[in-house]
This record gives structure tokens, C-alpha cells and sequence, in this order.
């Protein structure tokens, strides 16, 4: 067994549909060496269990304009349980914030904000995250150009590092 009580043939599967969350169970159970009933309980397994916790589509942010990248740093005024609670619930709650993370360092959040262009994240800014819970100060940096931005998680797996 492999990380999480899962073996070899399950870390392909996941490898699998993370290339093509659309694969058909056919062509699932062809590309990880298994007959179409086992793999298809096994994608059953998976998704019961909450290892694949759902199926998106992948979207071009040039065309849904939301090609114009930056990241915020965000230090609070407090960090008491209650002061990370009300400032976690107000950014779910936030759509422009695609991703917030609490880091440990020199400031307490760092999110990504996707938006049109400069004009639209200064709105964002004004009118979203400066009234956010418990803000003392924010640092913007704009993405110049996006190397690499995976939506895919590293399956663990039988390689070496």
C-alpha cells in the first residue's frame, strides 16, 4: 500500500484522471491495466471516500477575463482564534479571491486574485479585501507572467526523488 491506504493501481487511477477528468471508465481501466468493473468500483471507491473530491472544467482566464494575476500579502491587526475565523469565513465568501493561504512569516495571508486587468483588481482591493475582516495592511504584487500553475496534485507514487 501506498500513502493514504492506497496502492499502486489506485495512485494510477488518480494520476490518470487528473490528465482527463473526463475519461470514460473504458479507456480508464485500459491506460491502468484493469477490467472495466474493477476499475470502475475503484473510481467509485475514490469518490465515496473523498480521495477525488469532484470534476471541474478547466477554463481559459484570457477569455473569461481573468487573464490579470496578482497576489496579496495580508497582515491582521490580530491573530486570536476568533480574528483568523471571521477573516477565513469573509474570504470563502469572497468569489475574486481564487486562493488564500495562511502562512507563517512576516505577514499572515497570502492570496491570489485573478480580475480583467489593473483597474478591475483596484476595485477588488478598495471594495473587497481592504474590508475584510480585520485588516491592518496589504502588499500587491501583479504576476508579470505565469511559469507554471498546476490544477493537478503530485499523486504519490513508486518513483524515487
Amino acid at each position: 500500500m501506498a500513502a493514504g491506504g492506497l496502492d499502486l493501481t489506485d495512485l494510477r487511477i488518480l494520476e490518470e484522471i487528473q490528465k482527463d477528468g473526463r475519461i470514460s471508465v473504458v479507456e480508464l481501466s485500459r491506460r491502468v491495466h484493469l477490467t472495466k468493473t474493477p476499475c470502475a468500483e475503484r473510481l467509485r471507491r475514490l469518490e465515496k471516500t473523498g480521495v477525488i473530491c469532484g470534476y471541474f472544467a478547466k477554463l481559459n482566464p484570457m477569455v473569461v477575463n481573468a487573464g490579470h494575476i496578482v497576489m496579496v500579502q495580508v497582515q491582521l491587526k490580530g491573530t486570536t482564534a476568533d480574528d483568523l475565523e471571521a477573516f477565513n469565513t469573509a474570504v470563502v465568501r469572497a468569489p475574486e479571491i481564487q486562493s488564500c493561504h495562511m502562512v507563517a512569516g512576516g505577514f499572515d495571508y497570502l492570496l491570489k486574485v485573478r480580475s480583467k486587468d489593473i483597474d478591475a483588481y483596484r476595485k477588488i482591493l478598495g471594495e473587497v479585501i481592504s474590508k475584510l475582516p480585520g485588516v491592518l495592511q496589504t502588499h500587491t504584487y501583479v504576476v508579470m507572467e505565469t511559469v507554471k500553475d498546476e490544477v493537478t496534485l503530485p499523486v504519490a507514487s513508486a518513483r524515487t526523488w
